[in-house]
């Protein structure tokens, strides 16, 4: 009898965590370079993983997962470890909530799919991961792995842009001929280290703008690359419109100029398109 208890909990056991054999994962949104930065960021770890095993968790195993989702236990070869100060074992394990079809079938992992993933390690747990979000398990692409190669050689490289946490003063000086002007504005940064926006306007000239990420302004710098880590944090973070502390100082007309010069550094930043649901 109690050889029967035994096979019959195995059993049960077993039937919490089948592997699947349902359709494939879907494919979300394409991400944007500031949905990948917002990811990649914030992640102790970035890793190419290869599965070799991906088993759905009943109900009762998977509390808090959101409607419409399934939670798999997923296991997994590191094929390459992109960002990981520690370094990981050579196959690692973490849990990934996907979305389930149009009739509440969970997705199926294949052996050997290939995933991105951005996570933290587990403490005291060195095989195990933690996803940085809920959609931080990407579909490999060599193009996808190139940009998060990218992002984060651009985050560690000596003199990276800091992240931006607000605006602080502006100062405008109308230069010598009709038309001349120079705008500067201070950003405050975490760390406070010096950031500044140089706008310039000559007379029969398109007005340029430059960035300095340190005390000296270099007017010979070219405006900011789109989907580069400076432009993402000055088109991600910079408010559409100057606060009114910024102005506070200002007379009218210096206050119009430093407007228009803040709207040119805006539009030609572009938007921050996200595709991903944040947080």
């Amino acid at each position: 009898m109690r050889i029967l208890r035994l096979v019959l909990a195995a059993a049960a056991a077993l039937s919490l965590t089948q592997p699947v054999d349902s359709q494939e994962v879907p494919a979300g949104p394409a991400m944007t370079y500031a949905d990948l930065a917002d990811l990649a960021l914030t992640a102790p770890v970035a890793a190419h993983v290869r599965v070799r095993r991906a088993d759905a968790l009943s109900s009762r195993e998977a509390a808090g997962v959101p409607a419409g989702h399934s939670r798999f236990l997923i296991e997994a070869d590191i094929v390459a470890l992109i960002r990981g100060a520690g370094g990981l074992p050579g196959r690692v394990s973490y849990l990934a909530d996907l979305p389930s079809d149009s009739r509440g079938r969970p997705p199926r992992i294949r052996r050997g799919t290939e995933f991105l993933v951005l996570a933290a390690p587990v403490a005291g747990r060195p095989a195990e991961l933690r996803l940085a979000a809920r959609d931080a398990q990407l579909p490999f692409s060599a193009d996808a792995a190139a940009r998060l190669r990218d992002i984060l050689r651009e985050a560690s490289a000596t003199g990276a842009p800091p992240r931006i946490t607000g605006i602080g003063r502006a100062f405008h000086v109308p230069g010598s001929l009709p038309g001349e002007s120079e705008t500067q504005f201070f950003l405050q940064t975490a760390g406070n280290r010096p950031i500044s926006i140089n706008v310039l306007r000559r007379p029969g000239e398109q007005p340029r703008w430059a960035v300095a990420l340190g005390e000296m302004v270099d007017e010979a710098a070219e405006t900011v690359r789109r989907d580069s880590l400076l432009w993402y944090r000055l088109a991600c973070t910079l408010p559409p419109a100057l606060p009114a502390a910024t102005l506070s100082e200002a007379e009218a007309d210096e206050a119009r100029a430093i407007r228009a010069d803040y709207r040119l550094v805006i539009e030609q930043l572009g938007p921050c398109a996200r595709s991903r649901r944040r947080g």
